[in-house]
């Protein structure tokens, strides 16, 4: 897979929006220039790996779940909320929450539906990947934590989750921070043909489309999840430790349902709940965000992504772009926790 892949994220916006955000790129840009993210002080530089473990785990019920979360930081501090992707968990913020906390922040980082210690409170309720019902289960979380407020940030499912959020609950959002950029889609962009080069990076998405790639992430969870870290970061030299205490959050019950039941959603193979279609229809849009955002990308990010050009009109108020060096790949607050948490910082500098 190669290093750098400029080939357009399914489900992001299709051609039109891409051409689209284009033609807005030099009065984006112009807007961009007046309102610039203002920097906090500098954190002190950390090498990746430095943080093993958290504090005891939390449970809480919110919404539908019992979600797990872990937290560092003064209680009475700034929220910042840092969102995992897949096949990921809370240990990409291992080296990211110490770094937030030393400066006041209140660092919650939760698993995601599917992953961890998160259960769902009852049997019968729909193990639904899509995404409008991972962003409302975040919200849910935020109202059982009595948190207003906070700054969202994450990668990958974690980025779009908190795009959504953005979006959709501007009010619930201080800032945002989100690695590759605009991920909000929708299933008629999923159905949209790519050209081959596009495609053959989604093979596991076709793979999870069939019963053969359900039994096979079923039956060989760990495996698929550890293959897909070496692709989507080709330059992470991390060691099996460093995998082993993430690949325990894919023991849960619910993980390959909501993950087989996500990427079949994308493309419209599957339904999901009736209560979020008004959620999905306005997401269908793709709206415009507009809090203070910071967009980062790394430059050995073997997975999916569009080009920053391709975003930077979706958000309207205070952003700047942050393109990383160093062989950064997709997990980028675990392999760059200092940029990514100096992201948070700024965003959030008032």
């Amino acid at each position: 897979m190669s290093e750098k892949i400029d080939l357009p994220r399914r489900g992001f916006l299709g051609a039109a929006a891409a051409t689209l955000a284009a033609a807005q790129l030099t009065l984006s840009q112009a807007a961009q220039a007046q309102s610039a993210i203002t920097k906090a002080a500098a954190l002190p530089a950390s090498k990746p790996g430095s943080h093993t473990s958290f504090a005891p785990l939390k449970q809480i019920q919110a919404g539908v779940l019992n979600v797990g979360y872990a937290e560092a930081g003064p209680a009475n501090g700034p929220v910042a909320l840092l969102l995992h992707g897949w096949p990921y968990d809370i240990y990409a913020f291992v080296d990211v929450a110490p770094l937030l906390a030393s400066r006041g922040y209140r660092v919650i980082m939760p698993y995601l539906r599917g992953n961890g210690t998160t259960t769902f409170l009852s049997p019968d309720t729909m193990r639904n990947g899509q995404p409008s019902a991972i962003a409302a289960d975040m919200i849910a979380l935020m109202d059982a934590l009595k948190i207003q407020n906070a700054v969202v940030a994450g990668f990958d499912w974690g980025a779009r989750t908190a795009d959504i959020m953005a979006a959709l609950w501007p009010d619930r959002c201080r800032g945002l921070v989100s690695v590759s950029g605009y991920l909000i889609g929708s299933q008629a962009a999923g159905k949209v043909p790519l050209p081959p080069e596009a495609e053959l990076q989604w093979w596991y998405q076709f793979y999870f489309a069939t019963d053969r790639g359900a039994a096979g992430y079923q039956k060989y969870t760990h495996d698929f999840a550890k293959l897909i870290w070496k692709l989507a970061s080709p330059k992470w030299d991390f060691d099996d430790a460093t995998f082993n205490r993430s690949a325990t959050a894919f023991n849960n019950p619910d993980h390959v349902a909501i993950t087989i039941h996500n990427y079949r959603w994308r493309q419209d193979l599957v339904k999901g709940e009736p209560k979020f279609d008004d959620l999905e229809k306005r997401l269908a849009t793709a709206p415009t965000i507009s809090i203070p955002t910071i967009t980062m990308e790394g430059d050995a990010n073997g997975a999916p992504h569009p080009k920053p050009s391709a975003y930077a009109s979706k958000f309207t108020g205070r952003y700047e772009h942050r393109d990383l060096t160093g062989g950064i790949g997709h997990n980028l607050p675990q392999e760059a926790p200092v940029a990514f948490a100096q992201a948070v910082l700024d965003v959030d500098k008032r």
